[in-house]
């Protein structure tokens, strides 16, 4: 099934807004536009998360120092057993049991310390993550909803969970380890070095070949890893507008389909992790073989200079074990480098949001909206989600305060675009748009959209209770308050036949409910929160008839006094507002009142005959 967003002109309810705040989440707003395309940029702005872990990092840096000393110590003393083993007739048992002591507190305080730094960085890699997780919701918040419009919500939900969760796996695995790794490699590089440099060049040679086909392979995976999670996005967008559209894909016979949609997906998804798997399951056999050929050399060298009495055999053992010391890091780093490379292609889609242009801010001077008497302008509007093809044109009409105006016209001609401009859903193309004779933008966002109360025909409920649902419109309402406001809108019957009435938890999206019932939530929710202005995006659409003329009435008094606009294909349900404006390819074609209209014999008086002739009325 082809992926479904959600069409441009479908109004969108106001996201929680809230006031700019000082000192935002890291990362945010960073480099406006400019998408991470490398390893080195992404983890410096994965760096600036943990910033605020100074100190727990400074702990883990410490231990993980206390255990590779530890770990230095312990090849020095197991050669210095080794040479002991022939003092054993001259001083007996005594030097074999003290390098054997010093080994067992080696080992316990250096698992110890490992032990305390992998419970140090669990901790830090869950703040971390929560906090990149709260910052990019929160930055979620403020993105235009132009962003939404042309983003699968799929491929949005699968960087805020799968892509921070691989962040998250590395953060807490990869750390502390390439730490380790580093000090180990250091430190076993400086002990071979000063046991013996010819041996060490023994060792080095094949290490840096090592260290290129590492290299090479890594930048073959690095694009493919990126591959592999963009595959995963676009395969849980799919996922996601299954399971929300089961229902129309059964009433429509597309099970068929729609399982070959998601396994092309999931076959896309499984190639690009197949490739990626591949090339970095290639490293790490092919570097056992060059470091197990290093131990070649070093066996070589290392007999050589022991039959000339250079070096003793415990002094070779001590060398052998740095140089598995020193080998093992490399190993250990390219494994963690594939790891790194799905958390840095998850971190660049992530960041990637972070980069998306948040809604423009408010202007300077922006006053807040209170106690508006809706009094509405259009001027001139004009406006296109690409300037060069715009949807609304020249679109000039008044509203005066407390009256109500309707909007009509075939699908695409603009009405509900018209409503999302009044919010600042989008920004003006060209013209004003005023609200008691100053331009909306001169408002600040939030003050501006506590003005609306708007009703949808596809109606968005949340997970809670029926009484939370329609306390959403005003959270300081009381228990009495709700329900008078169900009253009014019908509502309150349905309700208290509910297993537990308000009470009654419903399920995402209300999906527990009927569609009319869902929409009646929606009205006593704008009725409650009793704003100046309201928007009626059809919203008796899902009803049956004998309800929606009991809305009808609850409508009138919810509409006396306030602004209204009403969208509506039926248009039984606006023939009592004020004035009528008929919309065709995003421009006034027709305005008057209901009767003025059909006397006029133009459009609507066309779309009203042919309603009435299909109603038979």
């Amino acid at each position: 099934m082809a992926q479904q967003n959600r069409a441009p002109s479908d109004f969108v309810p106001p996201p929680a807004m809230g006031p700019n705040r000082q000192g935002r989440m890291p990362g945010i707003g960073r480099v406006p536009g400019v998408k991470p395309k490398n390893m080195k940029r992404t983890l410096l702005r994965l760096w600036d998360y943990f910033r605020t872990e100074r100190l727990w990092l400074a702990a883990v840096f410490a231990l993980e120092t206390l255990r590779a000393v530890t770990m230095l110590l312990a090849p020095y003393w197991i050669g210095r057993g080794i040479d002991a083993v022939g003092l054993i007739d001259i001083d007996g048992m005594r030097p074999v049991l003290v390098v054997t002591g010093l080994l067992v507190i080696a080992y316990v305080v250096g698992n110890v310390s490992q032990t305390l730094t992998s419970f140090f960085m669990a901790a830090v890699s869950q703040r971390t993550v929560k906090l990149l997780r709260s910052g990019l919701f929160d930055h979620m918040q403020r993105l235009p909803v132009a962003y939404f419009d042309t983003h699968a919500h799929g491929d949005i939900m699968s960087r805020v969970t799968n892509d921070i969760d691989n962040v998250s796996s590395t953060i807490s695995t990869s750390t502390s380890q390439l730490m380790g790794l580093l000090l180990s490699l250091v430190g076993s590089l400086f002990m071979m070095l000063r046991i013996s440099p010819l041996m060490t060049l023994a060792l080095l040679i094949p290490s840096g070949l090592a260290l290129l086909l590492t290299r090479a392979i890594t930048k073959r995976t690095r694009p493919l890893f990126s591959k592999q999670q963009a595959a995963l996005g676009d395969m849980m967008g799919q996922l996601e507008e299954s399971v929300s559209g089961l229902a129309v894909v059964r009433a429509f016979n597309r099970e068929a389909e729609s399982v070959a949609d998601f396994d092309r997906r999931n076959f896309s998804y499984f190639r690009a992790s197949l490739s990626a798997m591949v090339w970095s399951g290639l490293m790490v056999p092919l570097i056992n073989v060059i470091n197990n050929l290093s131990l070649t050399f070093i066996a070589y060298v290392g007999s050589a200079l022991a039959l000339g009495g250079a070096i003793s055999i415990g002094v070779i053992a001590s060398f052998v074990t740095y140089s598995r010391q020193f080998i093992r890091p490399l190993n250990d780093v390219a494994n963690i480098y594939n790891t790194l490379q799905t958390a840095v292609a998850g971190a660049e889609r992530v960041f990637e949001m972070f980069d998306e242009a948040e809604e423009t801010p408010d202007e300077p001077g922006a006053v807040e909206l209170d106690h508006a008497a809706g009094e509405v302008s259009f001027r001139n509007v004009v406006f296109g989600y690409d300037p060069a093809s715009p949807v609304i044109q020249d679109v000039s009409f008044d509203v005066p305060a407390g009256s109500s105006v309707a909007l009509v016209g075939r699908t695409g001609a603009g009405k509900t675009t018209l409503v999302n401009l009044l919010a600042r859903f989008y920004e003006l193309t060209g013209g004003s748009i005023t609200i008691d004779g100053v331009d909306v933008r001169g408002y600040t966002r939030a003050s501006l959209r506590r003005a609306f109360g708007i009703v949808l025909q596809d109606t968005v409920l949340f997970e809670g209770t029926v009484l939370d649902n329609i306390r959403y419109g005003n959270p300081d309402a009381s228990e009495a308050e709700c329900v008078e406001a169900a009253k009014r809108a019908e509502a309150d019957p349905f309700i208290r036949r509910l297993p537990d009435g308000y009470d009654t938890m419903l399920t995402e999206s209300g999906g527990n409910l009927s569609a009319g019932q869902r929409q009646l939530l929606a009205i006593a929710r704008a009725i409650l929160a009793d704003c100046p202005i309201l928007i009626l995006d059809e919203a008796t659409s899902s009803v049956d008839t004998r309800t929606e003329q009991r809305i009808q009435r609850a409508m009138l008094e919810l509409t006396r006094g306030r602004t209204t606009f009403l969208i509506a294909h039926r248009l039984s349900t606006i023939r009592d507002a004020n004035r009528i404006l008929v919309l065709d390819k995003g421009r006034i074609v027709e305005q008057g009142a209901h009767g003025q209209l059909v006397a006029a014999g133009g459009v609507y008086a066309g779309m009203w005959n042919s309603q009435a002739a299909n109603t038979g009325t």
